[in-house]
């Protein structure tokens, strides 16, 4: 059983992180001003201040260097105005989070951060946040979360000749069991553009690469001019097998050096830049025909957030260890601390085939012999407390294989659809700028 997708777009973020509009208590207040339309909604002008500084506050947390301070909040406006025409296409759409579901999801954020719901909300108002605004921010984040299930998620279909193709190309290819770490940078370009604008985002996009190439930090680059989801985290993806890419990031970083970066690459939402960061080899086991190693496995897993920071977690985590190798029940552990869907199974994550998880995570089961406990496991998922159970060796059957070929083609092109419908998103929305 695989680990869950990681969210994108709108939820690019964590949820408290996405969520927080932090307020310096002590800086004056000005009268509020509507500084841009958005449909029927608006944004102000201290809504655009204080969701600025907590974006300075994440792209510090993360050592990069701030843009100037014009450049990054023209960046933060986009974000919002983005975040405000998914919303209102998911209420257009008939979606609706009620309040029940609301405080559900709230006691779940609470219960992961071992606290009550009424502790989370007096620690969010301590840390001078709205907790309104953090309510509807995080109704925002399930509705986003629902339409992209619907509009991108769903209607990607993997036809049986595609996994036939895919299988041909599979079997006459060279072995591929190369992972690339990427930064990204995304100039998008509008639906309809006329032969001028695309120019300009080509001008644009050559002259980020003459940049990058003369030294700028790429990350303080795609936080100045991505408009990629992931562009206030420096434009990370992270690393990925080179089956669940683009095929267009594929073949443009294939002969690159770590550290060098792309010319401007056109594809139908845009010019990309990218950064390889590093390549290195996939974990063995390439599911087909021949005999594979199986691992029934569990894990407890604790997600990073503003309340808990990365490392209250790797102590949690090593606190849980050393009670399960002082015999305490993993799988007790797990339904009380876990925040993944298998808590409720104690963890428990079924027979695994190679492939099934993410590599980091792969490597520290792959090393654990039956009845060990991993130390704390970093993923992009949160950090792993791991417990193998037995291993097996089976031959994978020709409905995994065809299982494996299936997902590998849906991630991939669920990831270039997820691009076309932003971009189609933000187009259809009205957008009127009035700030001065």
């Amino acid at each position: 059983m695989s680990l869950p997708h990681r969210l994108t777009c709108a939820f690019v973020a964590m949820l408290l992180t996405a969520a927080v509009h932090a307020q310096a208590p002590s800086a004056p207040r000005e009268l509020d001003r509507v500084i841009a339309v958005v449909n029927t909604d608006i944004i102000t002008a201290n809504e655009l201040a204080m969701r600025q500084r907590t974006v300075e506050q994440q792209l510090r947390r993360q050592r990069i260097d701030l843009p100037p301070p014009d450049v990054l909040r023209r960046q933060v406006l986009e974000r919002l105005i983005m975040d405000r025409a998914l919303a209102q296409a998911a209420r257009d759409q008939g979606l609706r989070v009620d309040d029940a579901q609301l405080d559900r999801a709230l006691a779940r954020i609470a219960e992961q951060n071992r606290l009550t719901p009424s502790q989370l909300r007096t620690q969010i108002e301590r840390d001078g946040m709205n907790y309104v605004r953090f309510r509807e921010d995080i109704r925002d984040e399930i509705l986003v979360s629902r339409l992209r299930e619907r509009e991108v998620d769903a209607k990607v279909v993997i036809s049986e000749a595609d996994v036939d193709a895919w299988l041909a190309d599979q079997g006459t290819a060279e072995p591929s069991a190369v992972e690339y770490n990427l930064s990204q940078i995304l100039l998008r370009i509008p639906e309809g553009a006329s032969p001028e604008q695309i120019e300009r985002q080509r001008l644009r996009a050559e002259e980020v690469v003459r940049q990058a190439q003369r030294g700028a930090e790429f990350a303080r680059l795609a936080a100045a001019f991505s408009d990629a989801p992931d562009a206030m985290s420096g434009g990370a993806i992270g690393f990925r097998p080179a089956d669940r890419l683009p095929q267009l990031y594929v073949d443009a970083v294939a002969t690159l050096k770590p550290g060098e970066v792309t010319p401007p690459l056109r594809s139908p939402n845009g010019f990309h830049i990218l950064k390889l960061v590093d390549r290195r080899a996939s974990v063995p086991g390439k599911i087909g025909s021949e005999p594979v190693v199986q691992t029934r496995a569990r894990h407890i897993l604790i997600r990073p957030s503003e309340l808990v920071p990365e490392g209250e977690v790797m102590r949690r985590l090593r606190d849980l260890r050393d009670r399960v190798r002082g015999g305490a029940d993993f799988a007790e552990l797990a339904r009380q601390y876990s925040s993944d869907g298998s808590a409720g199974r104690g963890g428990d994550l079924g027979w695994v085939y190679p492939g099934d998880t993410v590599p980091d995570f792969e490597r520290a089961m792959a090393a654990l012999q039956p009845g060990q406990v991993s130390d704390p496991v970093r993923t992009e998922f949160g950090v792993h407390l791991i417990q193998v159970l037995e291993r097996r060796t089976d031959s994978a059957s020709p409905e995994r294989v065809r299982q494996a070929a299936r997902q590998a083609l849906r991630e991939r092109r669920i990831e270039e659809a997820l691009q076309d419908w932003l971009r189609q998103v933000r187009d259809r929305a009205y957008v009127e700028y009035r700030d001065q």
